[in-house]
Formats: C-alpha cells, sequence, structure tokens
C-alpha cells in the first residue's frame, strides 16, 4: 500500500506532470514497437540523427497535446468513454504530426509507420491508464468495507447507475435483477442480469447489503415492491429516472411532509395558551408514563418552567433511557431522577413520593391501544384501574399538593375495555377529590394525539409510504384530534387551575371525519385515490369494519354542565360520580376478578359498574361487548 500512500500525498500538480511525462515516454515506446511489428526493413532505411529528432519533437508534442486536451486533468476512478475518445484525438494528432515533421526532416521513408504508430500510441496510452485506473480502484477496495448493492431494474436507470457505481470506493455493484428474459444471463456495465426468482438466494449467498429499485414503473408501484422485500433483511431503497429527477416540478413532489393543522382545519392552539412556568418553578414534579407521548412531552415543557426537581417513572427501560438521556443533555440545573418500575407496584409508589417529598404529580402512565387492551382486559384494568387508585391513595397520604390525570374522550359513555377502565381511573380520582382536604385532584380528558404511538396518523403515513391500501374501519368514523404540544401544555393549565374534581377539556372545534383525512393524507402526499371513480388512481382506501369496542363518534362531555376557565379555550366540567362506598365495591370487585384472572367476570364487574355510573347522568347507552 505504499504506492497508494504515496500518490494520495501528491498534489495535483504534481500528479498532472506525472501524466506529462508518462504521455511523452509513451511516444518512443509506441515507436519502437511500431518498428518491431513492421520488421527491420523500416529500421534500415532510418536517419539515426533525424528520427533521433523526430522522436524528442513528438515527445515534446505529445507533453502539450495530451495539457491542451485535458488528458493530465481526467481522474483516473472517472476514465471512461471520454477519456478513450479524447486519447483518440492525441493519438491521431501526433500521428498527423510525424507524418508532417517527418516531411520535413526525412527521418523515415513510406506512411505504413505512422499509421501504425498512431495505432499503438492509442494502445498504449489507453492500456496504461486502465491498468493504472485498476490498480488504484483495486488498492481502494481492499482498504475500504464496500456496501454491496444489487440494482432491480436493468433498465436505462440501472445502467446509469451502474456506471456510476464504478467510480464509487463505497460502493460494489453486485449483479442486476429484471424480469425482461431477454436481459437475463447478460452483462451489463460487468454484472450479470439474473431472474427475480434467484433475488432470495442472491441476497443471502451474495451478502447484499442493499437493493436498489430502478424500474420504469410509478412510484406507488415501487412502494409496494420495497414493502414486498422488506422480508430480505436488507435495505430497500428507490431511485427514480435521472430524466423524471430532471423534470419540472417533480423533485419533493412525492411524499412530501403532510401539514397536518392544515387538514384539521385550524391553526395551532398551543400558541393560543398562556405560559404556565411560575405553576412549576421550584416545585418538585412526578410524572408517571414518563416514556409516552404525552409523558414525554410533558417532561419537556416542565424542564423549561425550571422546577427544583423533575422525577420520572416508567416500566418500559427503554422509553425510560431516551428521555432521560433527551433531558440531562438540556442546558438546564433541574435536578432529573429516572425511577425504573410499575405504577401497580405500591411499595415502589409510596417510596419514591417520600424520597423525593414530590409536590405535584402528573399521572401518564396508561395502557391506551384501544385493540390491544380488548385484548388484554385483565392487563388493563390492573395498570388503567388498579394502578391509577395506588398512585392516588400514595399522593394523598403524602400530602402531594396537586395530582392531575390524564385521561381520554373514550372514557365518556365508554364501549370499550380500554374506555371503561379510564372512566374508572377518573370516578377513582372524582371520589378522592371529594374526600381529600389538602391534596387537589383533577382531570384532563382529551381526544386523539396527532403523532403518539397508535395514532391513525402515523399508521396513515406508514400505509402511504409502502403503497397502501389504507385502511378505515368505516366511512363514518370522526375523531377529535390536537397536537402533543397542545395536550401537554392542557395538562399543565389543567393542574394550576384545579379546584378539586374537576374535568377539564380543551376547545378542539369540530370532529374530523377519518374518511377525509385520509384522503386529503393520501392527496398531500402527491397521489391520487383509487376508487370505483378512479380505477387508475394510486392509493386505495380500504374498509375494514369496526373493531371491537370501538365508537364511530367520540364525546368528550358526559353532561352539558360546563362552567369557565382563566381561558377561553380550555373548559371545565362538573359531573357526577359515584359515592365512595360504590367506588369502593367497585375496586373490591375488579380486584377479585383480577385476582382471579377471570376476563369474562372481569367485563360483566366493570359493565355493571359503568351503567351505574352513566345512569347519574342519563340513561346507559350500550354496554360493553365481550
Amino acid at each position: 500500500m505504499v504506492p497508494l500512500s504515496f500518490a494520495t500525498r501528491l498534489t495535483r500538480k504534481r500528479k498532472r506532470l506525472i501524466f506529462l511525462a508518462i504521455d511523452a515516454l509513451t511516444v518512443p515506446f509506441a515507436l519502437g514497437l511500431a518498428f518491431l511489428i513492421l520488421g527491420p526493413s523500416s529500421f534500415d532505411s532510418a536517419n539515426l540523427t533525424a528520427l533521433a529528432l523526430l522522436t524528442g519533437l513528438l515527445m515534446g508534442g505529445a507533453a502539450l497535446t495530451s495539457h491542451h486536451l485535458g488528458l493530465t486533468r481526467i481522474k483516473l476512478n472517472s476514465y471512461e468513454m471520454q477519456g478513450i475518445a479524447r486519447t483518440g484525438k492525441f493519438a491521431a494528432i501526433l500521428g498527423v504530426g510525424a507524418y508532417l515533421l517527418n516531411s520535413v526532416i526525412g527521418a523515415l521513408s513510406g506512411l505504413s509507420v505512422f499509421v501504425l504508430f498512431t495505432m499503438v500510441l492509442l494502445l498504449c496510452t489507453v492500456t496504461l491508464r486502465m491498468i493504472m485506473r485498476q490498480m488504484l480502484i483495486h488498492a481502494y477496495q481492499k482498504d475500504s468495507t464496500r456496501t454491496r448493492i444489487l440494482v432491480y431494474g436493468a433498465s436505462q436507470t440501472g445502467e446509469q447507475l451502474a456506471m456510476a457505481l464504478q467510480s464509487d470506493d463505497s460502493l460494489e455493484l453486485v449483479a442486476f435483477i429484471d424480469e425482461n428474459p431477454t436481459l437475463q444471463s447478460l452483462m451489463i456495465a460487468g454484472s450479470p442480469v439474473y431472474s427475480p426468482v434467484k433475488l432470495a438466494e442472491l441476497v443471502k449467498t451474495e451478502s447484499i447489503d442493499r437493493i436498489v429499485l430502478c424500474l420504469p414503473s410509478s412510484q406507488i408501484e415501487q412502494a409496494r415492491l420495497a414493502y414486498k422485500l422488506r422480508t430480505l433483511g436488507c435495505e430497500v431503497h428507490s431511485l427514480p429516472s435521472f430524466a423524471t429527477l430532471l423534470s419540472k416540478g417533480s423533485i419533493g413532489s412525492k411524499g412530501a411532509p403532510v401539514r397536518l393543522n392544515e387538514l384539521l382545519g385550524r391553526g395551532h392552539l398551543s400558541h393560543e395558551l398562556p405560559k404556565v412556568t411560575d405553576s412549576y418553578t421550584g416545585k418538585r414534579v412526578l410524572i408517571t408514563g414518563a416514556g409516552g407521548s404525552i409523558g414525554s412531552e410533558l417532561c419537556r415543557q416542565i424542564a423549561g418552567c425550571n422546577p427544583e426537581s423533575l422525577v420520572l417513572l416508567d416500566h418500559s427501560e427503554l422509553a425510560l433511557y431516551t428521555i432521560h438521556k433527551e433531558l440531562v443533555d438540556l442546558p438546564t440545573t433541574v435536578t432529573i431522577e429516572p425511577v425504573l418500575g410499575s405504577i401497580t407496584d405500591k411499595s415502589l409508589i409510596e417510596h419514591t413520593l417520600a424520597r423525593h417529598k414530590i409536590d405535584i404529580v402528573l399521572h401518564a402512565a396508561a395502557y391506551k391501544h384501544l385493540p390491544m387492551v380488548e385484548d388484554n382486559a385483565i392487563a388493563g384494568l390492573a395498570n388503567n384501574v388498579l394502578g391509577t387508585k395506588i398512585v392516588a391513595e400514595a399522593a394523598r397520604a403524602a400530602g402531594v399538593e396537586r395530582v392531575t390525570l390524564i385521561s381520554t374522550d373514550k372514557a365518556v359513555r365508554p364501549v370499550s375495555v380500554m374506555g371503561a377502565s379510564k372512566r374508572l381511573a377518573e370516578l377513582v380520582f372524582q371520589d378522592l377529590a371529594s374526600r381529600s382536604e389538602t391534596t387537589r385532584f383533577s382531570m384532563v380528558r382529551f381526544g386523539n394525539v396527532l403523532g403518539s404511538s397508535g395514532s391513525v396518523i402515523p399508521l396513515f403515513r406508514e400505509q402511504i409510504a409502502r403503497g397502501g391500501p389504507v385502511t378505515l374501519t368505516h366511512t363514518e368514523v370522526t375523531r377529535y384530534f390536537m397536537t402533543i404540544t397542545e395536550a401537554a401544555r392542557l395538562v399543565l393549565l389543567a393542574a394550576s387551575y384545579s379546584r378539586g374534581g374537576d374535568v377539564f377539556v380543551l376547545d378542539m372545534g369540530a370532529p374530523v371525519p377519518i374518511a377525509k383525512l385520509a384522503r386529503q393524507m393520501i392527496e398531500a402526499s402527491g397521489y391520487s385515490v383509487k376508487d370505483a371513480d378512479h380505477p387508475k388512481g394510486d392509493i386505495e382506501i380500504e374498509i375494514t369494519g369496526l373493531r371491537p369496542g370501538e365508537k364511530l363518534h367520540e364525546e368528550l362531555l358526559i353532561s352539558s354542565d360546563m362552567l369557565t376557565t382563566p381561558h377561553p379555550k380550555i373548559l371545565r366540567v362538573q359531573e357526577s360520580a359515584l359515592s365512595e362506598i360504590e367506588v369502593a365495591n367497585a375496586m373490591r370487585d375488579i380486584r377479585s376478578a383480577i385476582t382471579q384472572h377471570d376476563e369474562s367476570l372481569a367485563r360483566s364487574i366493570v359493565t355493571r359498574w359503568i351503567i351505574k355510573d352513566t345512569a347519574h347522568a342519563e340513561k346507559a347507552t350500550t354496554p360493553l361487548t365481550g
């Protein structure tokens, strides 16, 4: 590797001088080889003195011609057809020049020697540069780990990519895949073309790192193929044609980020919500579920309020590590304490509250994915109901100033286990609020949070990215939406407005039709919707049917008894609740069903108590389905 190390230290000027010398020295070599091919008779007739003069002049002319044609400026790893064409001009100019000079000097006789000299000079110059090029490429390849590429599509774009890869030191083209039988078994740019049936075998045997799709098909078809290839264990990239990249309006026209607030028909409400710094400055704050979507945003906002300490509790090690690392990297003097554990661990909660002398608890920990909780009712009730009871009672016993529960619109007249568990958690808070003299309990209820895990927006984005279809449970489904920033700010404000037992909701505007949202997201990404009226569209919207426990329309209020708050966008609701004895009996029944791990019993118990709860305000609607 010494020659390579030496070459890399040379300046560009020195490299050009070396190439000039090589081109000049090739002249006597080519002339001598021409004499050797033609035989002794051609040399015998030569005037040696004149021949030496001719050779010297040609060497000087070779250096000048090489410099003028730019041969010395062509990088070796880019020496392809353009370089060969310039070398042809170089040889032709020197051949004609040699013939004209010889007519004056009289060194040689006959035309054949000059024709052969031109041909040999061309061959020698090209061969020498190609050998040097291959040596250089081989040396770089030996010194580095290259990404092994498989190109799917031997079209013009694939060929252009192959030519580009030949001069790349970090990427190595292994083979092509193409569905056209006439191309299979051929070689393109030095690489073989295989049938798609051999794709999986090639990925394994050739240790392929990346598949690049270079197909003349539409982006949506490429996205579907990329999704199918995801199981092969390597990266899959899609490359549009170079003509498409340069065509008018094509760059960035597909897959551009969707402006979600425009789709929702309103601006950022977070700009309209006041700051909440004073309520948390100098306080010791505990956030449960700190690694979740809402919990992590609460952490970020409270960290900016300059509290004395911020305690993060989560049962997910990865989620807790991620938010803790993010916060400790911030330029702040706030003490950040991570606590790994579950809210169902009573001794852990009591120890955490006492050790850190917590002033404010924001309870965001919950199992919230509707289908998952529906399939795991026992775990959902244990975490969302009994876990909330443990946190709330421990906070009251520890003398915490304020405790705020993050709830959901699915808690209003619930028909799912998840919604019912959140409503029962609200009842626990309402019961303790009626009996607490020092600790103020409040609840914040809002709809879907944009960008949170399990939200419909990330799901639609993923489905659009892979070419569809976009799945919709029902054409009439509507939902309320808000951003994570809005949700977190509402929680922080509600805690500061609390009088005890309050339910706070945000004025979220009109509910959004999900079918309309799906169509808008498809079109905002640069695609068209495929339906009966547009059979040639890009992405289809597929109706899958309502899932167990899912409503067509969500509500934010059980009753219409609303009160104002210091901010017009935030409403306070006073709702009826179960009595202390009823809540105690409900908790006892639920704990019994959980202990027995009897899901049917748990569902029937929850249904009974939810019906009793809603009967306080109005006649119960639909009970829980099994």
